[in-house]
């Protein structure tokens, strides 16, 4: 049951066109404490890719386990999706997407719902009030396919550009980001990979690929960050 969409952008959200979406806290403030905000977050945004939930995810939540997995099995069965999930990662305050809007008002509706219901819970959780997210998320179009496979991979480099790991090894067991799905063999879990594996043969190929950029990334973050302070 999907609400209103928000009003229209600048640059306009094109179905069947390819976007990365970024946003993050207010003030930058963490939006994830735990393992358990990154996992409730995780869910919320399997659940509303789905453009016809019959409830609300907190509603979802409540049912029975045998009747939660029915209801998400036909739901990824059906495929009758707002957006597809090209990549992701999640960061302690911001995340990163890489989707494919697949109806109109699509991208819109996928993340307004998320981070809606996820603000919700959060905001609960922590007993604070007021919004979780700043202003309007972040979206720039894919202009072609060299773009997307470098953007794949910058999504993917981030916990390590951004410090959060210490070591690039470490992006292999960082487990909040769809980096570890691509590792695994074709087929296996819920992001569309193939635009991405079609320029890779082998899943080790695309981790090459996504590694022996890691210290470059990293150290361009930390120039940005040191011009920005001067």
């Amino acid at each position: 049951m999907l609400k209103k969409a928000m009003p229209s952008r600048k640059i306009p959200l094109v179905t069947g066109e390819i976007y990365h979406v970024v946003n993050r806290g207010v003030g930058a403030i963490p939006i994830f404490a735990n393992h358990r905000d990154y996992q409730r977050f995780t869910l919320t945004f399997r659940y509303y890719q789905n453009q016809k939930v019959p409830f609300q995810f907190s509603k979802f939540l409540g049912l029975p386990k045998e009747e939660k997995e029915k209801l998400f099995n036909r739901l990824q069965e059906e495929k009758d999706f707002l957006v597809e999930i090209i990549a992701y990662c999640l960061m302690p305050n911001h995340y990163h997407f890489l989707l494919r809007q697949k109806t109109d008002n699509g991208i819109l509706n996928f993340i307004r719902l998320t981070t809606d219901s996820y603000s919700k819970y959060f905001n609960i959780k922590s007993k604070r009030k007021g919004s979780l997210f700043e202003g309007r998320f972040g979206a720039i179009r894919v202009e072609n396919e060299t773009q997307l496979i470098h953007l794949a991979r910058y999504i993917h480099l981030n916990p390590h550009s951004s410090f959060v790991i210490k070591t690039s090894k470490d992006l292999l067991a960082y487990p909040h980001s769809s980096l570890g799905e691509y590792l695994k063999p074709k087929g296996i879990g819920f992001c569309q990979k193939e635009l991405i594996y079609a320029y890779f043969k082998t899943p080790r190929e695309y981790r090459e690929f996504v590694l022996n950029q890691a210290d470059y990334q990293r150290n361009l973050e930390i120039i940005k960050h040191q011009l920005l302070e001067k």
